[in-house]
């Protein structure tokens, strides 16, 4: 009687090289195990050799390639389909809807940012900006209200008398033109007096003028206000200086403050490096963001048997179809120098109306009401994510 044909194999898989046990756990095994049922690993004796590395190392590239093409396939031509035959059990044949979003995520954006030039922006120096803008005072004078230093050089007229004379037809509009002007007049010269103390009780004492800060039990931007200013002068340099120095007490608050105030010079310093840098973050906050938008999906179709795992992955199947788009506009713009993102955008639109037809299965309009309920739901989200994104990527850059 002949050898069994499916026994047959070679390399590390020839059966004079299977064991009886698992050499990683122990598992008793039969010769026809060509893995171990209890921690997956290879039955086999045979000693490693280069060529085997080469060997597997080919068979798991090919295999994942397979993969990688029946779930391009199956995203682009069948919308929906995917989702449907991954939660239906079909999985082996698709590749990981996590993995395969995150990795989409991080190749776009480091496309992204090699092809943008964002350290051009670090020519800015708007710390230097920032600094000089400290020197100016809105001052009033006969010709109207003026922008300058205290010297008087520099100004740059803000408001013009002359025109108001010219466009005004009546006396009374007039003097109530003059009289909000000359409130507005008095509340700049009161804020610039007040902040002329502050800033004269910093320069002469800081110590007691954070101790006053404290004994007010002033909030974060004071502190931070505080912390930007000495960090400028180059007073202190880190927060066990600033204790040392002016007496700071060690408290999360006060830390925190010190670091926000550091990160932001920093930021303003190189504007393109923190963007850069904010932008390295957008496929970790994508994570964070999608959960949160199923929530509405979930409560869009409460009345569906799905589950709120089916609908996340419903989420990831197609935002890692925008990232596959956007990364052919980007291969588009970069070869003809275009810009495409609009229809490529205007492509992904009909793919998820068609997605949320195919995959959820009801008819045009209950799909119409819930598509643009979900897009708008999902616009307002990804835009607090933004700013939430961009005031933390500064205060913690």
């Amino acid at each position: 009687m002949g050898k069994n044909k499916e026994l047959i194999t070679k390399g590390r898989f020839e059966l004079k090289y299977r064991g009886t046990a698992c050499l990683n756990c122990g598992q008793p095994l039969d010769i026809t195990d060509k893995y171990c049922p209890n921690c997956s690993q290879l039955n086999s004796t045979k000693k490693v050799v280069l060529k085997d590395f080469i060997n597997e190392f080919l068979s798991g590239l090919i295999n994942y390639d397979s993969k990688l093409i029946r779930t391009l396939y199956t995203m682009i031509l069948k919308p929906g389909t995917i989702t449907k035959d991954y939660i239906n059990g079909k999985r082996i044949r698709y590749t990981n809807p996590f993995r395969f979003l995150f990795s989409l995520a991080f190749l776009y954006f480091l496309m992204f940012t090699l092809t943008n030039n964002f350290k051009s922006f670090n020519d800015l120096k708007l710390t230097e900006k920032i600094e000089d803008s400290d020197a100016m005072n809105f001052r009033f004078n006969d010709e109207g209200l003026v922008l300058g230093d205290s010297t008087g050089t520099g100004e740059k007229k803000i408001i013009d008398f002359s025109q108001i004379d010219s466009v005004a037809k009546e006396e009374a509009q007039l003097k109530k033109n003059l009289q909000a002007l000359d409130t507005l007049d008095s509340f700049i010269q009161k804020g610039i007096e007040n902040q002329r103390l502050q800033d004269s009780l910093l320069d002469a004492n800081p110590k007691l003028y954070f101790e006053q800060l404290e004994d007010d039990k002033k909030g974060f931007t004071s502190k931070m206000d505080f912390f930007t200013k000495m960090l400028r002068r180059d007073s202190i340099s880190s927060f066990a200086n600033a204790q040392e120095k002016f007496g700071v007490k060690n408290t999360w608050k006060n830390e925190y403050s010190f670091n926000a105030s550091k990160s932001l010079l920093r930021a303003l310093a190189r504007p393109g490096d923190w963007l850069n840098d904010t932008i390295s973050r957008l496929p970790f906050v994508i994570f964070l963001f999608l959960p949160v938008f199923t929530i509405f999906i979930f409560l869009a179709y409460i009345r569906n048997n799905y589950t709120y795992t089916d609908h996340l992955i419903f989420s990831f199947h197609n935002q890692s179809l925008l990232f596959i788009l956007l990364i052919l506009s980007w291969v588009v713009d970069t070869i003809f120098g275009t810009v495409s993102a609009g229809l490529f955008l205007t492509l992904f639109s009909i793919y998820l109306f068609q997605a949320m037809r195919k995959f959820y299965g009801q008819g045009v309009f209950k799909t119409i009401i819930k598509y643009l309920f979900l897009n708008s739901v999902f616009t307002i989200l990804a835009l607090i994510t933004v700013v939430m994104l961009s005031i933390g990527s500064v205060f913690t850059y």
